[in-house]
């Protein structure tokens, strides 16, 4: 059994409160118990990153690179044992595990070397005698608050280019997946860095959190997570006019036109709307598929569901893991009835499962006959349920791909390159997949969406540095001393 902890300003603080960590697909595993920091380690945590901070950027770019590309190989040399950790934690197959650890260690060696190309311009002014410098500088002490679903991935993409670009880290992670956090901590701090440049807070958003995000010794927040909890972080950072990035909700529609590879289209539903169990911000929870195919794309979609295994995390042959909590499986379920009342049909799926050990379990569902004005098509379920529309053609099925408060992801499934070509330029979300599931992005290239879905700089990639840096331009007359 584990005992995580927080981390403060340079040591490691067994904190109060503690909680107990169960693994998804055996609830008879306890993983561990974890502690939740205090007020008073918040704000020493806050006091120390101000004085680290200084003293990592001027360290300098070499350094930096050294220790992004230390904390990345190891992700990727331990990706095996963090990843099984990972499942047992979280829910997700040890496949998905494994490979979301090894890509957090890509964003952090990526993210090396973008500390050695943080570049600035040097230009001539308008008037005569200046020459013009502009030039990125650390926005400062960074709070970072990450969801459950991705606990390893999705704070290094956020933890990554705010060390890259010279700024402390303040982490406050999900309260479900603790151990993850740990791990992920454990091979920060082992680095040569400054005392208190990394702290790792963990709590209750409504306290914590909430500290975290209204300190007015915090530069920037970056947020992923529910867009009612981002609206209530962005109402406390607005105070002290902190920089906000914020990914939230989604509801992300996979549109199937008539001309499509029927079995591809399938496929592509399939992994994007039950991948993860359906727990992503990416997972494509709408198909709106043209009538002409709609019945046979039903039936071949609910045989395919139908056959996915459910079962332990930890089991090689398991396709779909458990859901990750008690209170997520029993919103599922609730979402599935509020479909049925709204008229929708289950064609597949939607029912607890038992399996050898005590979990989360439950098949993945297909809800057809929907309309997209009902609400489990403009609310995130996040999990394994997704929802069939028909459309009468491909301008009703882009209208109704656009027609939602979110704009994250969006996909098509079409042999025709000019309707895919409209559909990219039309679509209106941040990522656009054209024959692809709408779930898997790269970690080298912009993330982030539309409306509801984001607020702030994209992540990833060189926009990162949009959020992660603060511009300074610079007038010096010619002649001034060096």
């Amino acid at each position: 059994m584990l005992e995580t902890r927080v981390y403060v300003a340079g040591r490691w603080d067994r904190g109060l409160e503690k909680n107990e960590n169960r693994n998804p697909s055996d609830t008879s595993d306890l993983i561990g118990v974890f502690s939740h920091a205090v007020p008073a380690m918040l704000e020493e945590a806050i006091a120390a990153a101000r004085s680290a901070q200084r003293a990592w950027w001027s360290a300098g770019i070499q350094k930096r690179h050294d220790v992004l590309m230390a904390i990345g190989n190891e992700l990727m040399s331990r990706s095996a044992e963090i990843g099984t950790l990972v499942a047992r934690e979280e829910g997700k197959t040890l496949a998905e595990g494994k490979g979301e650890v090894y890509r957090a260690g890509q964003f952090f060696t990526w993210f090396a070397a973008e500390a050695l190309r943080l570049t600035g311009d040097s230009v001539e002014s308008v008037r005569s005698g200046i020459s013009v410098d502009v030039r990125r500088e650390p926005v400062g002490v960074v709070a970072v608050i990450s969801p459950w679903n991705f606990p390893v991935a999705t704070p290094a993409w956020k933890i990554a280019p705010a060390l890259a670009f010279g700024n402390a880290v303040i982490w406050k992670p999900a309260d479900l997946t603790p151990a993850s956090a740990v791990a992920l901590t454990e091979i920060i701090v082992r680095q040569d860095i400054p005392s208190g440049l990394f702290s790792l807070v963990m709590g209750a958003g409504s306290s914590i959190g909430r500290d975290l995000v209204s300190s007015p010794e915090i530069d920037a927040v970056s947020f992923t997570g529910s867009a009612p909890v981002g609206r209530d972080i962005a109402s406390l950072a607005i105070q002290n006019m902190t920089k906000m990035q914020m990914e939230m909700g989604s509801k992300n529609p996979l549109v199937v036109m008539d001309d499509a590879d029927l079995a591809l289209a399938v496929s592509l539903a399939v992994q994007a709307a039950f991948g993860g169990t359906g727990q992503k911000c990416t997972a494509a929870s709408r198909l709106v598929v043209h009538e002409a195919i709609h019945d046979a794309f039903v039936d071949k979609l609910s045989i395919a569901t139908c056959a996915l295994k459910v079962g332990h995390a930890l089991d090689d042959t398991t396709q779909i893991g458990p859901v990750v909590s008690a209170r997520q499986l029993q919103q599922n379920l609730d979402y599935i009835e509020l479909g049925r009342s709204e008229g929708a049909e289950l064609v597949c799926g939607g029912e607890l499962l038992e399996r050898r050990t005590q979990g989360y379990f439950m098949a993945p569902a297909v809800l057809s006959g929907t309309r997209n004005a009902m609400r489990i098509n403009q609310e995130e379920m996040f999990g394994p349920v997704t929802c069939v529309i028909k459309a009468s053609g491909y301008d009703e099925a882009l209208a109704i791909a656009n027609d939602t408060p979110f704009g994250l992801t969006a996909g098509i499934v079409t042999r025709s390159l000019a309707r895919a070509n409209h559909f990219r330029a039309s679509a209106r979300a941040g990522c656009v997949m054209v024959n692809l599931a709408t779930a898997g992005t790269d970690y080298h290239v912009p993330f982030g969406g539309r409306g509801a879905s984001s607020y702030g700089s994209r992540e990833q990639g060189t926009y990162a540095a949009e959020f992660y840096t603060s511009v300074k331009t610079c007038y010096v007359a010619d002649g001034s001393p060096e």
